[in-house]
């Protein structure tokens, strides 16, 4: 605790410190018109829009993407003006638009396109264009091709940001040039960026021309700000959101698909050994009844109250609410079946302890969270407490260390958050493929045929739309899917809500619902913030 109050007392010595950080430039701590100062975890130690994806990054601030994706998440026009799809869907064709200029003063030309998507396919990053085959520029137009169909792929389109092929090199991730709504003109490692607004971009100019992100990882950090008034805008936590209402400042209370769920490993102890050689598969949460009886047992809207203080709403998916969300996911708490299937599955309180047992083999186990992330604790509390008070199942819940996680999960139940505007992340936690390559990644172990078929069909389908009934058919098609009504590999809890205090007047635009990420989520949409008068 005192190491936490010398932080925040360095951060706000440090704000009062950096000339034009706080909005206005004064003590005042008042707002002007087109500033803003911004609470930020996770200041990016680089911005090379070839080694990080659009999606929740800085991309969408500093670089143009061919498409983008509006807040109702649908895809729009960005770079290119107009795009079309063949027939066979192996050809997209985007016209660019002419009058789109980097912040060095050059034209983007499209073999600035073709250079930033081959040096992505000749290197390895985050960012997947496995499916792409070759892409040339005609003039000013760029002609991707596919090795195969990929319903999935605008949406990889619209987070490649677009870097210029004469200003790349070294030194480029601390230097960026962009074609952005907004230019890095300052940059302090681990402390801050400030970004202004790009006078010369081709869309919308922003209103804030002036954006101060200051680097606060810690709650304490960022409430400490808000009081001080050196902030207009900052993360918080649930428990800090519910005990303070400070004086100039509202909350804002963003709904998201950014879920947590406890992953159960669905094979038997023993079963193999994953990429990085850790054991795989439990001998409890093998069994799908007991699977299903923890998930239809918990309540979670109590646990959305009692962990999360209601700022939540219930999960049962790792989508819901996006396109391609199949609402038939949905499971009402429901203990007497949970009962019946323990029961019908042979787990009894042979002892009278309490927990049910089979064969021997206690219905324990344990419960992992990454160590200092208050809320998942909370949730993995509340849900345990509810499974044992209710059918008898225990969860051991204790924090650890990320690497001493990682080599648990995937033998071991664990609290993981997910969320994305991809559906490729489905395919990633469910298809058998993913087993045993990627411990993050289908840490479960499932594989299904059924399941198989459905999503490749999906990822193979022409288009979004095409691809829809798919991806709704993998999570439950009336009789199995990796639903909780189905195999239940995931057994989904709450997705929390972003919560920020926000500075009166402020502004924050129409923001898409939040993916998993508070931060960059936030942000991504810093072109529409304006100050009301």
């Amino acid at each position: 605790m005192k190491k936490a109050r010398l932080l925040a007392l360095a951060f706000v010595l440090a704000v009062s410190m950096c000339a034009g950080c706080a909005p206005g430039g004064g003590a005042s701590g008042g707002p002007t018109k087109h500033e803003v100062t911004i609470g930020f975890p996770g200041i990016p130690s680089g911005f090379d829009p070839l080694v990080t994806s659009g999606h929740g990054s800085y991309v969408p601030l500093l670089y143009s993407t061919l498409v983008a994706l509006d807040a109702d998440m649908h895809v729009v026009p960005d770079l290119a003006e107009r795009y079309t799809i063949s027939d066979d869907a192996l050809t997209y064709t985007f016209a660019l638009r002419t009058d789109a200029m980097f912040t060095d003063g050059e034209a983007v030309k499209a073999s600035d396109v073709v250079f930033s998507y081959r040096a992505i396919m000749d290197s390895a990053t985050e960012i997947d264009l496995s499916a792409v085959d070759s892409v040339t520029a005609d003039g000013h137009t760029v002609i991707i091709r596919l090795k195969r169909p990929q319903s999935t792929f605008i949406l990889s389109v619209a987070g490649v940001g677009v870097a210029p092929e004469h200003a790349y090199g070294e030194g480029f991730a601390l230097n960026p040039v962009g074609s952005g709504p907004f230019k890095l003109v300052q940059y302090d490692i681990d402390q801050q960026m400030i970004l202004e607004a790009n006078e010369g971009y081709y869309g919308k100019i922003p209103h804030i021309k002036r954006a101060v992100f200051i680097q606060m990882s810690n709650e304490d950090q960022q409430l400490i700000a808000v009081k001080s008034g050196q902030v207009d805008i900052t993360l918080t936590s649930a428990p800090l959101a519910a005990a303070n209402a400070i004086d100039g400042y509202d909350l804002l209370v963003e709904k998201t698909v950014d879920n947590m769920g406890i992953v159960m490993p669905v094979i038997p102890a023993g079963s193999g050994t994953s990429a990085l050689g850790n054991p795989m598969g439990n001998d409890v949460t093998c069994d799908v009844a007991l699977r299903k009886a923890v998930a239809y047992a918990i309540d979670r809207e109590r646990l959305c109250d009692e962990a999360l203080n209601g700022y939540a709403t219930p999960a049962y998916s790792e989508n819901d609410g996006m396109p391609w969300w199949n609402p038939e996911s949905v499971i009402e708490t429901d203990v007497a079946y949970a009962v019946q299937l323990l029961e019908e599955s042979g787990w009894i309180d042979a002892d009278g302890d309490g927990i049910r047992e089979k064969h021997g083999l206690k219905a324990s186990v344990p419960v992992y969270y990454f160590a200092g992330d208050s809320a998942r604790q909370a949730v993995a509390m509340s849900a345990a407490n509810q499974v044992r008070e209710r059918i008898g199942v225990e969860l051991l819940v204790e924090g650890m260390g990320e690497g001493d996680v990682m080599a648990r999960m995937v033998a071991q139940p664990m609290i993981l958050a997910w969320g994305s505007a991809n559906p490729m992340t489905s395919y990633y936690l469910y298809h058998s493929s993913s087993i045993g390559k990627d411990d993050w990644y289908n840490p479960e172990s499932f594989g299904s045929p059924v399941v198989d078929g459905y999503l490749d069909a999906a990822l193979n389908a022409k288009n979004l739309e095409e691809a829809i009934p798919h991806w709704q058919s993998a999570q439950w098609d009336g009789a199995t899917g990796t639903s909780m009504r189905g195999e239940c590999p995931y057994i989904f809890l709450v997705n929390k809500d972003h919560l920020y205090f926000r500075r009166d007047g402020l502004n924050t635009g129409n923001q898409m619902l939040h993916a998993h990420g508070a931060a960059w989520a936030l942000v991504a949409n810093l072109r529409d913030w304006y100050w009301e008068s």
